[in-house]
């Protein structure tokens, strides 16, 4: 048997054992291990194959989280989870609501902006989801607010973390495909802020055309509305420093997170955070933490495999063989990627499948020299890597909120009693119309994803 049928097989293996409920981090490695016995013990014999397979699945942890890349996941994590005891969620929520509450669904447009803006100190999702659960959805209630939509919109909101830097996943994108960790993060911003932008359109839509959705807040004097803002500046000052690092070349993206975590945490301390809070942030940072590298641990071993069994190349040649538009082809890929995030989280997703996908698209795009006139997607070789990046981070946001792994919506669910994981499930199925939208913009407008790091001079 060739390399390449065992790559199929050992993957077809893979994905029994995550559709029987295997975590994907173990999934991932056992497979990957398994796959690395059968190529050795073919190429050598057994016994040497399982040596060599050991040595290998020994090595590959270390080598590759101990890059300096990956430091910056604990430190964007931890950086949302302190803005949180500094009270910064709560200043932005209140900050959102005097500012945009006037508007039909006013409540749920601050939401979504004050979730926006906590994205820009906090890399996961979850954490935004869980935050804004405690605080955004007791008020929407006591105004008459339909649950469903409450916990929707929450769980909906939380996925902007995912695209506005700092951005964990996006780190761990840039780390597959061996792309510059800066210029994915500013990529992230503009369509971050066009999804914000989305989302709270489709906000007031709802709140236009349904009866009895909710009313909007007034009685606002402009002094209160200003008034709100002094407690919102540390959010623009973290977020000055990770431009000023990255674009202004002043310092690494690792030391943007960590000089982040270190200004957010005096600002909590200052706020008067206790001792157990912050012994709270700490370790709820080391398990989320804990958690991706668990992943990456187990799906590298998975792709070290898939590179001896010279799978990428062969998907490659494939798709690039296919008689037909390479735009119809990207879109079958991202609707592939809609249907996979229905039964894997999205770190899992992105890691098990980049190695295989990404080299396809860029062939399809025509190569990694290609320029921006040359090629089929109307991006260059490095601006290809960049806005396929956003765009399929963008699709992973939807495993956030689709059933029936929809993580944002157990963590809602989860922490307010009153909401179910079906009523959630049903209050985020308006917003998946919103991204969809917000995906079609960035595929048909790949300036959006490129104009920032194009300042940088990748584009």
């Amino acid at each position: 048997m060739d390399s390449v049928s065992i790559g199929l097989w050992v993957t077809g293996f893979m994905l029994f054992f995550v559709i029987i409920g295997m975590r994907v981090a173990f999934a991932a490695a056992i497979a990957g291990f398994i796959g690395l016995v059968w190529i050795f013990s073919a190429k050598m014999g057994f016994e040497r194959g399982v040596v060599v397979a050991m040595k290998m699945a020994g090595t590959i942890p270390h080598s590759k989280v101990s890059t300096l890349a990956l430091s910056l996941i604990p430190t964007f994590i931890l950086i949302g989870f302190l803005a949180y005891h500094a009270g910064l969620t709560r200043a932005l929520f209140e900050a959102a609501k005097r500012w945009v509450g006037w508007l039909p669904g006013g409540m749920g447009v601050a939401t979504v902006f004050s979730a926006a803006g906590f994205a820009a100190v906090s890399g996961a999702s979850v954490a935004t989801s869980a935050v804004f659960a405690r605080i955004a959805i007791p008020e929407m209630l006591q105004l008459g607010y339909d649950k469903r939509f409450a916990a929707g919109v929450v769980a909906a909101s939380g996925t902007l973390a995912s695209l506005i830097p700092p951005s964990a996943i996006l780190v761990i994108y840039a780390i597959i495909v061996e792309q510059d960790v800066g210029a994915l993060l500013m990529a992230g911003f503009l369509p971050g802020m066009v999804s914000a932008l989305i989302y709270g359109g489709l906000v007031v839509f709802l709140a236009k055309t349904k009866k009895d959705f909710g009313p909007p807040v007034t009685g606002y004097s402009w002094k209160q509305r200003f008034e709100s803002l002094p407690g919102t500046l540390p959010i623009f000052f973290v977020v000055g420093i990770i431009v000023v690092c990255i674009y202004g070349g002043v310092g690494t993206p690792t030391e943007a997170g960590s000089l982040g975590a270190f200004v957010i945490l005096c600002m909590a301390l200052w706020k008067g955070m206790t001792g157990g809070e912050l012994k709270s942030a700490l370790l709820e940072t080391a398990k989320l933490t804990v958690m991706i590298f668990t992943i990456i641990w187990g799906v590298l071993l998975y792709v070290r495999f898939l590179g001896f069994a010279d799978l990428p190349s062969a998907f490659s040649d494939w798709i690039t063989g296919l008689e037909q538009s390479p735009m119809i082809t990207l879109i079958l890929i991202l609707l592939a990627y809609a249907l996979l995030g229905m039964f894997m989280d999205a770190i899992g997703m992105l890691l098990l499948t980049l190695p295989v996908v990404y080299p396809a698209v860029i062939a399809l795009n025509g190569g990694d020299a290609v320029t921006a006139a040359e090629s089929a997607f109307g991006v260059s070789g490095v601006g290809c890597a960049i806005w396929f990046g956003i765009i399929v981070v963008k699709m992973a946001e939807l495993c956030l909120i689709t059933p029936p792994i929809g993580l944002n919506c157990f963590v809602v669910a989860g922490v307010r009693d009153e909401c179910s994981v079906q009523d959630v499930f049903h209050g985020v199925t308006p917003f998946f119309v919103a991204d969809f939208l917000t995906i079609s913009l960035l595929i048909a407008l790949p300036q959006i994803v490129l104009w920032l790091p194009g300042l940088m001079g990748f584009s």
